[in-house]
């Protein structure tokens, strides 16, 4: 083990590189994948870095910053007029977790031999989550935006405002309490109430800093166009901002995140995100392997029954309580279970608590040292609850609150058109056909849309397409059309395999996502396929070569020569993708690529430019000149 400070950088990042991949390409996720690298390079297993002391406790702190960058940009994401949306899962959902969970493990505590004070101390640590890595796992999977995901937020943020009075009420718990500590700003010297001033001028001068300083910082850095500059001045910001609030007493993240929601609304928010990113995730990765290398094995196989019996007693104490007070503010039961594992573990602040506990005199050192081997297991033990929750939990959950809600009755259906599926795409489609008269039965499986639908005056069936019932019900063997615009391919794949076995008569006009899926649509007999990006691709690329000087009528003639081009080759590689051969799949799309360019290249941009000019202004004029392209091209004709 080596103490130099760039020798314990390139350990963790050498760990960092090796352990991530392959956790996900096991399907483990990044989290775990840096907690594992950071138990391998720890003292119990290769000795390559230290738990605590020396230069890698300057690591550790380095890394902790990256929960600080972490919630600046957070905070980015939220506009004030959102944060006081959410005051009531913040400070209700949020403020009986931490009330109803402190008391609860506190007395837990009390009842196997601690006292009082320490117990309740126990109980306040024990409350907090993880923020770290809770949210960078929702963000992982995409639940963060989710009910579930913002109700775990929620409380989290308010476990990280909470943080600030526990660490005023720690010394009244300890022995220090009979003594001149009574408050922890004290110990600098300051009085209370002038402490007390200092945090309400430093929250208020952030405001002031996010409102009056950065726009126009930025705006005078954009005229000097130096991307660095706007890289310097983010980090400037967020290191001065912790610098603030750790000088007064606060905890930095907090004050970070009260300055991303203040400069929410800036027109700079995407670029302040964009340059703090990188630096978030690297030392957010360097945290997590701090954490993985902080577990003290040695401790844990001294006392592993009392050790599984806390770490298990509290994570599942956590969950039930979690689900519960879930129930109690009306979540669904997804997103009462995505909240319950969220914030099962014990969090980063928790190694903050304890060194301020034991500081204060609230416990011995060894109590502490067999806390924080709890909070690190239980916060490694974190990335397979998700895991478990995912394979195993949600879509049992997810199923039955499906089932919730019963299916639509169709009592009558004569309609000319049914469709299946009605969001994005589908209504693009409807109101196509809804503006010229035409009448529609509509079948959605999203109970979300068919309510939004229905309030906007659009009857939408709650229902699963592929049940054949449904479709008899909603008028299929009387309708013309049955347009299939549903976004997921195994689903819709199963629509059309019955909508084509039960009612062959039926044109059937289909949405794919992709290649393959349209290639699968086309092999159960489906004619009419259409990608759901292709049309506003091709759009575009019709505008692009207008932008470039070719006539209008000139560019939507050359982009229907590649259309059909693209639309024959199409069929072709489908054979050739669906016999497995990949080799020839990818040499015969080289080839069709090039085919494309050398369609193009030998079709002459100024042949029909009288009637090609006619969608121009400037084919008013009697004898219009000749594009730029059209100039280029002059030489190598009269060549």
């Amino acid at each position: 083990m080596t103490d130099d400070i760039l020798a314990q950088a390139l350990i963790y990042l050498v760990a960092a590189v090796v352990f991530v991949p392959l956790s996900k390409r096991l399907g483990l996720g990044a989290v775990l994948g840096y907690l594992i690298g950071g138990v391998v390079i720890g003292p119990w297993v290769l000795g390559a870095v230290g738990s605590s002391g020396g230069e890698d406790h300057h690591v550790m702190k380095f890394a902790e910053f990256g929960v600080v960058m972490m919630l600046f940009i957070v905070g980015l994401e939220l506009r004030p007029q959102l944060l006081w949306q959410m005051r009531r899962p913040i400070f209700g959902l949020g403020g009986m977790q931490v009330a109803i969970t402190a008391l609860a493990i506190g007395a837990v505590a009390a009842l196997l031999g601690v006292s009082i004070k320490p117990a309740f101390a126990i109980g306040l640590t024990f409350a907090m989550s993880s923020t770290a890595i809770v949210l960078a796992t929702l963000t992982e999977k995409n639940l963060l935006k989710t009910g579930g995901g913002q109700a775990a937020f929620s409380v989290l943020l308010f476990q990280d405002i909470s943080v600030i009075p526990i660490l005023a009420i720690f010394p009244l718990l300890g022995v220090a309490a009979t003594q001149e500590i009574t408050d922890v700003t004290k110990e600098a010297g300051r009085p209370a109430w002038l402490s007390g001033l200092l945090v309400i001028g430093a929250v208020l001068l952030v405001i002031a800093i996010g409102r009056f300083l950065v726009r126009p910082l930025f705006r005078f850095l954009a005229g000097a166009q130096l991307r660095e500059s706007f890289t310097a001045a983010a980090l400037m910001i967020v290191v001065g901002i912790a610098f603030l609030m750790e000088s007064v007493g606060l905890s930095p993240a907090l004050g970070t995140f009260l300055a991303g929601v203040v400069l929410a609304d800036s027109e700079y928010r995407h670029e302040l995100e964009t340059d703090i990113e990188p630096f978030k995730g690297l030392l957010l990765g360097l945290f997590f392997i701090s954490v993985g290398a902080q577990i003290d094995f040695g401790l844990v196989a001294s006392a592993p029954l009392k050790i599984v019996g806390i770490v298990l007693g509290t994570m599942v104490g956590k969950l039930v309580l979690l689900h519960v007070l879930g129930r109690m503010f009306s979540l669904d039961r997804p997103a009462r279970w995505l909240l319950a594992f969220s914030l099962a573990q014990v969090g980063e602040f928790a190694f903050v608590l304890l060194s301020f506990a034991v500081q204060a005199r609230i416990f011995e050192p060894q109590l502490a040292s067999l806390l924080t081997a709890c909070v690190a297991i239980s916060m490694v033990l974190t990335p397979p609850a998700f895991i478990l929750l995912e394979r195993f939990v949600l879509p049992r959950v997810t199923d039955d609150e499906a089932d919730k809600r019963p299916q639509d009755d169709i009592a009558f259906a004569d309609t000319p058109v049914v469709f299946a599926g009605y969001g994005r795409f589908g209504q693009m489609v409807g109101r196509i056909l809804r503006a010229n008269g035409i009448e529609l039965t509509i079948l959605d499986l999203d109970p979300e849309m068919v309510d939004v639908l229905g309030r906007l005056g659009i009857k939408v069936y709650y229902g699963d397409a592929s049940r054949l019932d449904l479709l008899h019900a909603a008028g299929c063997a009387k309708a013309k059309l049955f347009v299939l615009a549903v976004d997921n391919k195994e689903q819709a794949t199963e629509i059309a395999r019955t909508v084509r076995e039960h009612f062959p008569h039926l044109t059937i006009l289909a949405r794919c996502r992709d290649r393959p899926h349209y290639w699968e649509l086309r092999s159960l007999g489906v004619q009419r396929v259409f990608r759901e990006t292709f049309g506003s691709a091709y759009e575009t690329g019709i505008a692009a070569l207008q932008s470039l000087g070719y006539r209008s009528h000139t560019a939507l003639r050359l982009a229907r020569k590649w259309r059909d081009h693209e639309e024959r080759v199409l069929e072709e590689l489908g054979e050739i993708w669906g016999s497995g051969d990949r080799d020839s799949y990818f040499a015969r799309t080289r080839n069709s690529m090039e085919e494309a360019e050398r369609l193009m290249r030998a079709e002459d941009p100024r042949v029909f430019v009288a009637g090609d000019g006619s969608w121009d202004n400037e084919s008013l004029r009697a004898d219009p000149e000749p594009t730029e392209v059209e100039a280029a091209a002059e030489p190598e004709r009269g060549s």
